[in-house]
């Protein structure tokens, strides 16, 4: 059977007179006398289909039409259906354009009731959202971030492609954490005990000292005890990795990444940023950068107790951001905080001397977050390329040398200075599709809760 001729994006009013075969889904039915107007969705919109008795058609044909007409008013939302009609012009359906039903395949009745108000008249929690996923897809706002995400996805590569960096794929199953051994997600494998990857990090070090500019985009593990909007369990992560680079020259790739993805959504995205209702932020470069002591200051001058040395956590963030936005120091709500201390970032971060932060004296880092508003998009640093250096800061952080050897090894065949970030894609989704949950970024979320669908 030939399911369909044409999207139904692609029916106007320019072809009225033509007869066209569309698929997709009952999405609503409603009966007026003797008439049936039946709503269909596919992936592109949706139309409107009028089912009446023809005046000059056979009896035989008014009877087959009478029949139609009762099956159609009988169908039950979100069955799969293949539909028949003529092109009409209308000025009152949207686009201007209507089909005059001719004919009805039922490819697959749904079951009543639906566990999920697809037309999203009634709303529904997050959880009930997620639990139903697959009908919860079928609302056009739930395909409208996803696309955004694709099209997120389109616009890093085609960037980074334009800069001569080589799209590669490391291995998710690891002998030892990315991260220090941290949040490791255990696997069985033949026998031993494996790891779901964190991150791409010592693989796509090791690369620079072959292909020089490399980036990923995988999926990547955390075992994270953080039931918040903003954390999954499994996320994609965007990696970059660039040799001879330093921390400065990966943050003018990134600012540019994030302006190349948000320019995309306005001018390919519109459709679907109309969809959710969101304008994303105006982008100007460069991004603000502060320093983490400028940072602990602020943080400090608001009250908030923090250690020199400490990491930050939310409610410091959030206040920091509402200061940089009110002073004019981000840029559409983005900035850079660098310079962080060296013993809250990874061990393969570069150290960069010393800073006394509120009368302390701090060992500071090459290192760098990106933030939007209070919220991490993503982290990076110039990376040690000395493996003395590198063993050193194993064994300041109690961790065993011989146990990264696989790694250390290749340290000692001319490694190349280095730098790198990586960073959520689902979290860059938040300014940029203007959700509230990362999950709504996801197909089908994983976290400290959820393992189906």
């Amino acid at each position: 059977m030939k399911y369909r001729d044409v999207l139904i994006e692609e029916i106007t009013p320019e072809m009225e007179g033509k007869e066209v075969r569309v698929a997709g889904w009952v999405h609503a039915v409603r009966r007026v006398g003797k008439l049936v107007f039946l709503i269909v969705r596919d992936f592109t919109g949706t139309i409107q289909v009028t089912f009446r008795v023809p005046k000059e058609a056979s009896e035989e044909e008014k009877e087959r039409y009478k029949e139609l007409i009762k099956k159609v008013s009988k169908l039950p939302l979100e069955s799969a259906v293949m539909v028949v009609g003529v092109v009409r012009r209308d000025p009152r359906a949207p686009r201007g354009v209507e089909l005059a039903g001719k004919d009805l395949v039922v490819l697959n009745e749904a079951k009543s009731p639906l566990p999920l108000d697809v037309a999203g008249k009634v709303d529904a929690h997050i959880d009930t959202r997620l639990a139903n996923r697959p009908m919860d897809l079928r609302r056009p706002e739930s395909q409208a971030v996803l696309r955004l995400v694709s099209l997120a996805a389109r616009a890093i590569r085609e960037y980074l492609y334009d800069l001569n960096f080589t799209e590669v794929f490391t291995p998710k199953i690891i002998a030892s954490g990315s991260e220090g051994g941290a949040q490791l997600v255990p696997v069985f494998y033949f026998g031993k005990t494996a790891y779901l990857a964190q991150s791409p990090q010592l693989y796509k070090e090791l690369l620079t000292s072959s292909l020089e500019y490399v980036f990923e985009i995988a999926p990547a593990w955390r075992h994270e005890e953080s039931d918040t909007p903003y954390h999954l369990a499994e996320f994609i992560s965007v990696d970059v990795e660039m040799a001879f680079a330093d921390y400065n020259d990966v943050m003018k790739v990134l600012e540019n990444v994030v302006k190349r993805v948000i320019d995309y959504a306005r001018e390919r995205g519109g459709r679907w940023l109309e969809v959710l209702g969101h304008r994303p932020p105006e982008v100007a470069l460069p991004i603000p950068r502060i320093t983490y002591k400028e940072a602990w200051e602020i943080i400090k001058a608001e009250g908030f107790d923090v250690e020199p040395g400490e990491d930050f956590g939310t409610p410091e963030l959030r206040k920091l951001s509402e200061v940089l936005e009110k002073e004019g120091k981000t840029s559409g709500g983005f900035y850079f905080i660098v310079d962080w201390p060296a013993d809250v970032r990874p061990f393969y971060t570069k150290r960069k001397g010393s800073d006394v932060v509120g009368g302390k004296e701090v060992d500071l880092s090459e290192s760098f977050d990106l933030n939007w508003k209070h919220l991490e998009i993503s982290s990076g640093s110039t990376r040690i390329h000395v493996r003395r250096e590198l063993e050193e800061e194993l064994k300041r952080r109690g961790l065993s040398p011989e146990s990264f050897e696989w790694y250390l090894k290749w340290f000692d065949y001319g490694m190349p200075p280095h730098a790198g970030w990586g960073m959520g894609l689902q979290r860059l989704m938040v300014p940029v599709a203007g959700i509230s949950n990362v999950r709504l970024a996801t197909t089908f979320p994983r976290d400290m809760k959820r393992l189906v669908p």
